[in-house]
């Protein structure tokens, strides 16, 4: 609806332009009808001033001559001047005249036209504009709204979110201090450390997609062949009844060392610590030769896992041996990243490995399917068989019931005609049926 009222006021707007255009079109017509005109009273003009000049000659020459005919002759140019001079001015009055009433009829017109067109323009699209403008003002009025709503539900949540930043603060706060007493703990207490690497170790061993207690198993406990008892933080089971061991050993005292001091031969001595403190834990992992361990089909190689990252960087960057040290001594230094990649290879085997045994099932299931379905088609034979005969026989007894002279229903019958009581009847059709195959033979005969 506002489409239509803004399409019928452009039209009415586009007929008024076109009819003002075409007054100012002739008045400008006018005008340069007038220039023209003034253009050619200039040219007569100047040949009004050519004939004085040649009257003014002319009478030189009649001064000089005094010539009779040249007097004559300035006569007779004096009075064509003076009668061009009057037809020139009457013309000149004419054309102005003209002009002035010309200009007045046309302005007259119009301001008329204008006058009629605006007022009818002002009456004729009031209602348009109203309809146009009616809708526009309410859906102003509703986006106004909206704007106040969402401009209260801003206010909420900009509260809300300063309370929410100033409990992060607190909990930033907090986990500050407990980060510094972690950091203290750690330092203080091997076992604390050795727990919190434990920790960092399930939590890479959740994100890698394995199972506890499938795929691999925490804290368990196993005897080697001594009967010596071992307790290895994590034991990850992999396809073909083989596992790989995975301990956490944590050196952070001279790691925290070299980190905060600034002194450089405090630092250059803190890595040794460090370093040797990996080598030690290396040494310590390799004697307690996991690969003897019963129910254990370990690996040739345990992962000694060092939960901080940077550290174990730090000790390749300064000791390239380190890495091959604890490889030949059936070690594999490995760090949180390092073991993601390692678990995940684990969790594709796994997944392989279940596909192929589905694959299996799929296989036994389908066969076994192919058995039953052999089983049924036989069975479903034996049922056709048993139809088939089923039906023969039927067909007898009905036979035996219905045909012949002393059958079973017209037997039945005669005895119920000579007086037998009864109280059901046979069906009317199993007689009728009777009778029928009873008259067709004797018809059969009256036609031959």
């Amino acid at each position: 609806m506002s489409i239509l009222g803004f399409n019928h006021i452009h039209i009415n707007c586009m007929n008024e332009f076109t009819i003002i255009a075409g007054i100012f079109g002739f008045i400008l017509g006018l005008g340069l009808a007038w220039i023209i005109a003034r253009d050619r009273l200039a040219a007569v003009t100047q040949l009004l001033e050519d004939r004085a000049a040649q009257l003014d000659e002319l009478k030189s020459r009649l001064k000089q001559h005094e010539d009779a005919d040249y007097r004559a002759r300035i006569a007779q140019l004096e009075t064509l001047l003076e009668s061009e001079r009057r037809s020139i001015s009457e013309k000149i009055a004419l054309l102005e005249q003209a002009e002035k009433n010309m200009t007045a009829s046309f302005e007259n017109l119009a301001n008329r036209i204008i006058e009629e067109k605006s007022k009818k323009f002002t009456e004729q699209n009031r209602l348009n504009i109203g309809e146009v403008l009616n809708p526009l003002r309410e859906q102003l009025g509703d986006f106004k709204k909206k704007i106040e709503d969402v401009y209260d539900k801003e206010s909420k949540d900009r509260l809300s979110l300063h309370h929410e930043i100033t409990s992060l603060k607190s909990l930033n706060e907090q986990m500050s201090r407990e980060a510094i007493n972690l950091t203290k703990a750690l330092k203080g207490d091997s076992k604390t450390r050795g727990n919190w690497g434990e920790v960092i170790l399930e939590r890479v061993l959740e994100d890698s997609g394995l199972k506890n207690g499938r795929e691999y198993e925490t804290q368990g406990s196993f005897r080697d062949e001594g009967g010596k008892l071992f307790y290895p933080d994590v034991v990850v089971h992999l396809p073909d009844n083989k596992d790989v061991v995975i301990d956490s050993k944590v050196s952070l005292n001279a790691y925290e060392r070299y980190c905060s001091m600034e002194d450089e031969d405090e630092r250059i001595l803190a890595l040794s610590e460090h370093i040797a403190s990996i080598r030690n834990h290396v040494s310590g992992l390799q004697g307690k030769n996991y690969a003897e361990l019963v129910r254990v089909n370990s690996l040739d190689m345990v992962l000694m896992f060092v939960p901080i990252e940077p550290a174990l960087m730090l000790a390749f960057e300064h000791d390239e041996n380190l890495y091959q040290d604890a490889f030949r001594k059936g070690i594999l230094l490995v760090s949180p990243s390092t073991l993601t990649m390692n678990l995940h290879i684990i969790h594709n085997m796994w997944r392989y490995e279940y596909q192929n045994r589905n694959a299996q099932q799929i296989a036994k299931s389908a066969g076994d399917m192919y058995e039953k379905f052999v089983g049924f088609v036989e069975a479903l034979e034996d049922v056709g068989d048993k139809l088939d005969k089923a039906q023969s026989a039927y067909q007898t007894a009905h036979n035996r019931l219905t045909e012949g002279k002393g059958n079973l229903v017209k037997r039945a019958e005669d005895m119920r005609k000579l007086g037998l009581e009864t109280s059901k009847k046979l069906p009317d059709e199993l007689v009728n049926n009777m009778l029928e195959e009873k008259i067709i033979p004797v018809l059969d005969k009256d036609d031959k």
